[in-house]
């Protein structure tokens, strides 16, 4: 296996999740992480953050001591690679609403649970509708542009949200698809049920 110093994000994303998984914590992937994943890394994250179901915040903490993880603040770091982390205590959700399916993605470095491209958008648009956060926008359209995403389920989120007349006014540009982008092969993907 690479050693840490050598992962990407996706992959160090894999490899923690995957040890977290082995002691039974649940968590999965939320946040910029997935933007960069879904954008093919135009839009670089820096962080991982995962929604978590622990009671007791020592388990993750333990279990990440294990493979060389400390605790600064509220985020963990490695001393080999740049990339943090942070565990956010959930229930998983993207606006108001809970997430029902996640992804699973295989790597050489373990398994990843994460937003699907569907709900990543509706999690980058909430910020988008809620506090005016143009950027988030931006990383909406990055993961529309390069996926195969549900823009009605994403019309419905919006309807829940009472944000339909804002969504109207941005649906053409998660419609744009670029030509020649590389996109995540169906197959490649994984959905399941989250667990609530």
């Amino acid at each position: 296996m690479k050693s840490i110093a050598r992962m990407s994000l996706a992959e160090l994303a894999a490899y923690i999740w995957s040890h977290l998984n082995n002691h039974a914590v649940s968590c999965v992937l939320s946040g910029g992480a997935c933007v960069s994943f879904y954008s093919s890394n135009k839009y670089e994250s820096v962080d991982l953050d995962f929604v978590h179901n622990v009671l007791d915040r020592k388990i993750i903490m333990n279990a990440l001591a294990e493979i060389g993880f400390y605790e600064e603040n509220r985020y963990f770091k490695h001393p080999d690679t740049r990339f943090i982390v942070e565990f956010l205590a959930g229930p998983l959700s993207v606006g108001s609403e809970p997430v029902k399916d996640i992804v699973t993605l295989k790597f050489s470095t373990g398994e990843l649970a994460l937003l699907s491209p569907t709900d990543c958008i509706k999690d980058r648009l909430s910020a988008y509708f809620h506090w005016d956060d143009l950027q988030s926008l931006e990383q909406a359209v990055m993961v529309a542009m390069n996926n195969e995403i549900d823009l009605k389920e994403i019309g419905r989120w919006s309807k829940v949200e009472n944000k339909y007349s804002e969504y109207l006014k941005i649906r053409n540009r998660l419609t744009v698809r670029k030509s020649g982008r590389v996109r995540m092969p169906p197959s490649a993907l994984k959905s399941k049920k989250a667990k609530r």
